[in-house]
């Protein structure tokens, strides 16, 4: 079960491409949003195979509250969202959850330092933006594979010039996270959304450097895992259940579609509410969450269902109790 949550129905505005995979989707609520943070996201309801699903969406650019914008990658290891949203034409009606925000930024920084890599640009726009109108100290740092990939580039480019950095990795210009950290002051807050590996890589070295941990804001993608995204079987103790979990559903719908009750709330891998227990593992657990330390994955004692995946077979104690008769 999710905790309570506001949802309304909106019409696809328009629809553009922003990348060669990258497409920009405008909605238009039926009733004007009251004012939501900077950073937000919305859910967003489909049907994905015939089956009701929730995708997870960052919005774009500035902040108004007749419109909201998102941007969708084409992902070819996608569960099925992004094909289905790329699918969508002007005038259709969806359902989507009013824009919440799990960033928590402190606002009252002198400098700023934001980082984005590929899709991970869509929430950093609006962000940027807000920074840009304050005149605060600032620098965005767009990593991607290709600059014909790089999306709202241009718009990016016109507000921040020389204060929006690009690595291309196909130009040999990657993002040195460590020199990046040690040219920021002290007391800098650092802007992330980006993939697992990136947001790994990016905290293993504000570590290194010693930095305030809350100093270092983030967002990941559900879908961004170390592993290929497949089929795989989950047992229940005790129960004798064994669940096919397939590539196009999370762990955490397949258990609730069985029965097997779990909570949650932000179902992104951020909050740690749906976590439950592993008891073995026939294969290797992908933890995409960004909740667990590293040593706690290592152990892989527990688990995020909502965007966690496994290679193979894990067994787990969700706590589930039925009702008694």
């Amino acid at each position: 079960m999710r905790f309570a949550e506001h949802w309304m129905g909106c019409r696809v505005e328009a629809t553009r491409n922003v990348a060669p995979n990258i497409r920009e989707i405008t909605l238009k609520p039926d009733t004007p949003l009251p004012s939501y943070p900077l950073g937000s996201h919305i859910n967003v309801s489909l049907l994905i195979d015939g089956q009701p699903q929730t995708r997870s969406y960052s919005l774009v650019g500035e902040r108004v509250t007749d419109v909201l914008r998102i941007a969708v990658r084409l992902a070819p290891d996608s569960r099925g969202g992004s094909k289905a949203m790329w699918a969508l034409q002007v005038g259709a009606r969806l359902e989507i959850s009013s824009p919440s925000s799990l960033y928590d930024i402190d606002w009252n920084r002198g400098t700023y330092c934001l980082i984005a890599g590929g899709i991970g640009i869509t929430p950093i726009t609006g962000i940027a933006a807000a920074l840009h109108s304050k005149a605060i100290d600032l620098q965005l740092h767009y990593a991607v594979k290709a600059r014909s990939e790089a999306a709202y580039l241009d718009e990016l480019s016109t507000l921040l010039g020389d204060r929006l950095t690009v690595h291309a990795s196909h130009e040999g210009a990657r993002l040195d996270f460590a020199a990046t950290f040690a040219a920021l002051p002290h007391d800098a807050i650092v802007v992330l959304c980006g993939p697992m590996r990136m947001l790994e890589a990016a905290r293993r070295e504000w570590n290194a450097a010693g930095r305030a941990p809350a100093d270092l804001r983030y967002e990941t993608f559900g879908s961004s895992g170390l592993l290929p995204t497949t089929e795989f079987r989950v047992r229940l103790k005790g129960s004798g259940a064994e669940i096919v979990v397939p590539q196009s559903r999370s762990m955490l719908a397949a258990l609730n579609e069985a029965g097997f009750e779990v909570m949650s709330d932000c179902e992104r891998g951020e909050c740690g509410v749906c976590a439950i227990d592993v008891l073995a593992v026939d294969g290797e657990i992908d933890h995409r969450d960004v909740f667990f330390s590293d040593h706690q994955k290592s152990g892989n004692t527990k688990i995020c269902p909502c965007v966690s995946r496994v290679v193979g077979t894990v067994t787990v104690d969700t706590l589930y109790q039925p009702d008694a008769v």
